[in-house]
């Protein structure tokens, strides 16, 4: 078996057919399907099975590709550690965030580490589960997390800052003229929610049974954007971290009171290298909320 049998079959699982897969590498079609056929053989399983909508992951498969992939990108971590000059720094790097949570400082950071490095490739994805974060980070698939803090954060996360929560409110809404809303005076609102394993909806929940409110949803959506834009459309009130709104929604949210935030930290992977380390100091220097009063770890 070889990394490439391993990187094939993995394009394969997420592209669905052996033809996008092709795609995805730029290699002929023929050389994936031979190289996906010669890792069966080895291994004697079936990986995939075809189904009306494509070539799906067996039991066996998945359970492979699980493995597979953090072996693949311990295989491309080991490669730009190779290649790293004193100034110069290539491969891949790997970065989850919580959904909501940085909005606006990590992309300030990222373009910072572009231009510090400009030959190395960053990958970023959203994900709206704590869980599910925690899970990827002890696989190891992942390089940096940005989420927030959680009853499994590991003791050597590093605290950046907090988020705090804002209330978005429909054109028109009679609480668009305080400067800062009561929680208690949205008693009654119908509320855009989020997913139901997402950490923003955790956070909406218990500030809504905090405060002795009934947690009626109108909607619930996975992205916070989506969130903002119905509850500026009237559809009902949400709870977003201050930095997701979108430009252009400003004027039709409002702190809250009681005030509601969440600690932002970073978890970086074992024996972080240069990338890793680099992007954390440049996430330091981005303004968060409360970072003045509280000592990352180091």
């Amino acid at each position: 078996m070889s990394l490439r049998q391993y990187e094939y079959a993995l394009a394969v699982a997420e592209e669905g057919s052996v033809t996008a897969a092709a795609e995805l590498l730029h290699v002929a079609q023929p050389s994936v399907s031979q190289q996906i056929r010669g890792l069966e053989r080895e291994l004697g399983v079936k990986l995939f099975a075809r189904t009306p909508t494509g070539l799906v992951p067996t039991a066996v498969g998945r359970a492979f590709l699980r493995e597979a992939e953090v072996a693949v990108s311990a295989s491309r971590r080991a490669r730009a550690t190779a290649r790293a000059g004193a100034d110069e720094l290539v491969g891949e790097l790997v970065v989850a965030v919580q959904m909501g949570f940085g909005t606006r400082q990590l992309p300030g950071a990222l373009d910072a580490l572009r231009h510090r490095f400009p030959r190395l490739e960053v990958t970023v994805f959203e994900e709206p589960s704590s869980a599910e974060l925690d899970r990827l980070c002890r696989r190891g698939v992942l390089d940096l997390v940005l989420m927030a803090a959680c009853e499994r954060s590991p003791a050597d996360a590093h605290h950046l800052g907090d988020e705090e929560f804002v209330v978005v409110l429909g054109a028109g809404h009679r609480q668009l003229a305080a400067d800062r809303v009561e929680l208690r005076e949205l008693e009654g609102e119908p509320w855009v929610r989020f997913d139901r394993d997402s950490a923003l909806d955790g956070v909406l929940l218990n500030v809504l049974r905090d405060n002795d409110l009934t947690p009626t949803k109108v909607a619930r959506v996975s992205q916070t954007a989506t969130a903002v834009r119905w509850a500026a459309h009237g559809l009902g009130v949400t709870l977003v971290p201050a930095s997701a709104v979108p430009q252009g929604y400003e004027h039709l949210v409002r702190p809250v009171f009681p005030v509601v935030s969440q600690p932002v930290i970073a978890v970086l992977r074992p024996g972080a290298g240069p990338a890793e380390t680099a992007l954390l100091e440049f996430l330091r220097q981005e303004i968060w909320a409360g970072s003045a009063s509280f000592s990352p770890a180091s």
